[in-house]
């Protein structure tokens, strides 16, 4: 393996490091990823559980360093499970930096894609980068813990650090709500919900790769989104054409509610439930976050995700 290597990306089996190991390669760099498993396409792939010890990388000298490798879409039942996150998000951030610090050089550059989900917020309007965050879950407060950790290690060691801090990031094969969308109606068994007017901030995969390289080079934290946070019955409609499916039927908000509570119902007897209360919530509550500054620091010019559904399935 070529040891001298422009750019490192961690987490580059998942879902949106595919999109930025091929953006990488399209613009010229020859990246390494490092991951628990391979990478379907590359052979430059360092094999390396990040929560097991810090990564042998004493013979690396890489310019910048993506940090995508993390726990999402999921939710814990129980201590156990949300402690998981801490180890993944946290533990997994303090030993990549352990042995980026035993490499042939630290890099210029780190950035580290985070979540708006560390702000802990279901509703709100155009929230911009400066809003508190106040996450008290596992999944956005392990992921604010990350990112506090790796500003004063920046500091410290003299490493450039961006943060992105993403809401839902759409692509073909996407995890998470969007991909259980999808299958949902290629299955005809998705409903939407009341007027489907509520508003949802996301942004596509492919955007999000060809610009992580600028924020590598400028620093600090931006949101990335696609500008237009668009309806549920928007997206539906979107992905229906897509899909040559017809749109969904809608089904009341006061039945969606009774649905829902019967859902948590069986969460309380650890039975799964793919509808809750809190699924409720995001599908009723306008959540949007502001780009202005992505836009004005680093050119961000996004497509709308609404004009690219044939790409998400």
């Amino acid at each position: 393996m070529n040891k001298i290597s422009p750019v490192l990306v961690t987490g580059g089996a998942g879902f949106l490091g595919g999109y930025v190991l091929d953006a990488l390669r399209e613009s010229g760099d020859e990246p390494v990823a490092l991951d628990r498993a391979g990478v379907a396409g590359y052979e430059e792939v360092l094999r390396v559980n990040l929560v097991e010890g810090p990564p042998d990388l004493g013979g690396f000298q890489p310019r910048t360093v993506i940090h995508l490798a993390g726990l999402a879409h999921m939710v814990p039942r129980g201590e156990v499970a949300g402690r998981r996150f801490y180890e993944v998000n946290v533990g997994g951030t303090k030993n990549l930096l352990l042995g980026l610090e035993q490499a042939a050089e630290l890099p210029e550059a780190l950035v580290f894609v985070s979540t708006v989900a560390a702000y802990g917020v279901e509703e709100g309007e155009a929230l911009d980068e400066d809003a508190p965050r106040n996450a008290v879950d596992p999944y956005g407060e392990s992921k604010r813990q990350a990112e506090d950790l790796l500003v004063e290690w920046g500091e410290r060691m003299g490493v450039r650090i961006g943060i992105v801090r993403l809401p839902l990031v759409a692509g073909r094969g996407a995890p998470g709500n969007l991909g259980a969308m999808v299958s949902a109606l290629l299955r005809g068994r998705y409903l939407g919900i009341g007027r489907g007017d509520t508003r949802r901030s996301m942004v596509l995969a492919a955007d999000v790769a060809r610009t992580l390289p600028k924020v590598a080079e400028m620093g600090g934290v931006f949101h990335l989104t696609d500008g237009h946070h668009p309806s549920f019955v928007e997206l539906e409609d979107s992905l229906c054409r897509a899909l040559g499916r017809t749109p969904p039927r809608r089904l009341p908000v006061v039945a969606a509610r009774m649905l829902a509570a019967a859902g948590d119902a069986a969460g309380t007897v650890g039975l799964g439930a793919p509808f809750s209360s809190h699924t409720l919530k995001k599908m009723t509550s306008t959540l949007t976050f502001s780009d202005e500054r992505a836009r004005r620091e680093l050119g961000w010019r996004p497509s709308r995700v609404v004009d690219a559904a044939e790409t998400l399935v």
